[in-house]
């Protein structure tokens, strides 16, 4: 948000997740060397293994606490001799660890309110929009672009988005990132987190009195009211001009974030403000109608 992004780095797991069961160890007094083996359990030892002998598109691994199982799960695209290694690897490790299929293919599904990441820096998705040639992109903030022309959707993962148009500072903060795959599936949604999502049907206007929501990679999912229309704002990094006027909360990493209400209009995309999200502040966000008309292109 503003001039900070945070440096705390978040990551959304997209298509599995690794869990680490860590072995308490009480009452005894041992050296470095003794204890060193003792803090790898089996789930441990089995993802070790899996990202070892099986580390393929398509594989997925997570662990439950409770009974100390690794379930691997593999998509439609893990074949031959691909799928006859992950057998023997899954076999090989006994009855702790199981083997499932799943109809699909793993993919990305980013979408409005999650993190993205370039640099050392992270900042939020806005909005999923279509460009004038049909491709899928990200509408986020203008400010977030200094940090990198390719953004990915994990801490160092991989580059999902390239910077396609950018403007901060001046009439605006908004930027338009294309999806570098065209077969992204981007969703026109705003996860809310807990697995609730807002589907959003429509850029529109916002009003001085208007109930909002703004959804941040940060603090998640907050509410206001909007207080101002047409604010300029004087950043350390330069002036911006038009942007809406709030009383929502935001923090470091919210930038670009979606603003939205809960029948669905996409409102802003989260600038800059004052304060943060224990002690209230003011917040600015950028006109969701005016970046698409800028950047051509529109809700999908």
């Amino acid at each position: 948000m503003g001039k900070h992004h945070d440096d705390n780095r978040r990551a959304k797991v997209i298509a599995g997740a690794i869990g680490l069961v860590a072995l308490a160890i009480t009452g005894a007094t041992f050296t470095a060397s003794q204890a060193a083996p003792q803090l790898r359990t089996a789930p441990e030892r089995a993802t070790e293994t899996l990202r070892e002998k099986a580390s393929v598109p398509g594989t997925a691994w997570a662990v439950n606490p409770a009974t100390n199982e690794v379930l691997v799960t593999a998509d439609d695209t893990v074949t031959g001799a691909k799928w006859d290694n992950l057998v023997s690897t899954v076999n090989a490790m006994g009855a702790g660890v199981k083997l499932q299929r799943t109809s699909g293919e793993f993919r990305l599904f980013a979408e409005g309110g999650d993190a993205i990441f370039a640099g050392n820096s992270r900042c939020s998705l806005g909005f999923n929009v279509v460009t004038g040639n049909g491709s899928p992109a990200i509408l986020t903030a203008g400010h977030c672009t200094a940090a990198g022309r390719q953004f990915s959707l994990t801490p160092g993962g991989r580059a999902a988005a390239t910077v396609a148009q950018s403007t901060f500072p001046g009439n605006g903060d908004f930027a338009l990132l294309t999806y570098n795959n065209r077969n992204t599936n981007a969703p026109s949604e705003v996860d809310t987190g807990n697995g609730r999502r807002v589907r959003i049907e429509r850029a529109a206007e916002a009003r001085v009195g208007l109930q909002v929501q703004r959804m941040g990679s940060t603090t998640g999912l907050r509410s206001g009211r909007v207080t101002g229309l047409n604010a300029t704002v004087n950043y350390p990094e330069g002036r911006v001009t038009g942007l809406i006027q709030t009383t929502v909360c935001a923090e470091g990493g919210d930038s670009g974030g979606p603003m939205f209400t809960n029948n669905g209009n996409a409102i802003g995309l989260t600038s800059g403000g004052s304060g943060n999200c224990r002690t209230g502040g003011v917040t600015f966000f950028q006109p969701v109608t005016r970046a698409l008309a800028a950047v051509g292109a529109r809700i999908g």
